[in-house]
């Protein structure tokens, strides 16, 4: 209808689209950071190994690529709850958004710390001793799960 403009109410505050906006905001900001933080730890410790041995360069790209995916998951996220946004919207939803987005966004941070520290000292260490490698992987994957945790989490407040 023309000239219709919705009115707001106490379930549908007219501050309610910010906690969604909040939401997206967090997921693609505190992944993104995680994964810049895991990229870059993850590239000194690479860098250090390939001055004496630049044949393993290519086997240690694995923390970088993992920390890169994190930010996939913000993404991911960040569009999905993008896709709900409406000019009045509940409250129950907004918060629900707000927390999709923190969950997502602060498992995605803490996970690339976490891929960033063992990919520093696994790379440098697989270098020095190569049974490390399987462990270091295991460790890596272990890594990553959080940020799929979080994942997790946030699909299922987005669903309800």
């Amino acid at each position: 209808m023309q000239g219709y403009e919705p009115e707001a109410t106490m379930d549908e505050p007219e501050y309610g689209c910010f906690f969604c906006v909040m939401g997206i905001t967090s997921s693609i900001v505190f992944t993104t950071m995680g994964a810049a933080y895991g990229t870059a730890k993850s590239g000194v410790g690479i860098t250090s190994m390939a001055i004496k041995h630049p044949e393993l360069i290519m086997k240690s790209i694995i923390p970088v690529v993992m920390a890169g995916i994190i930010a996939i998951y913000g993404l991911v996220v960040a569009v999905l709850l993008a896709g709900t946004l409406t000019e009045l919207y509940s409250t129950f939803h907004a918060f629900l958004n707000l927390g999709a987005g923190l969950a997502v966004g602060v498992s995605g941070l803490a996970s690339g710390f976490a891929i960033g520290i063992v990919g520093d000292a696994g790379v440098r260490g697989s270098a020095l001793q190569p049974k490390l490698f399987v462990g270091i992987v295991l460790i890596l994957i272990f890594a990553e799960v959080l940020g799929l945790y979080g994942l997790i989490v946030a699909i299922y407040l987005f669903t309800k």
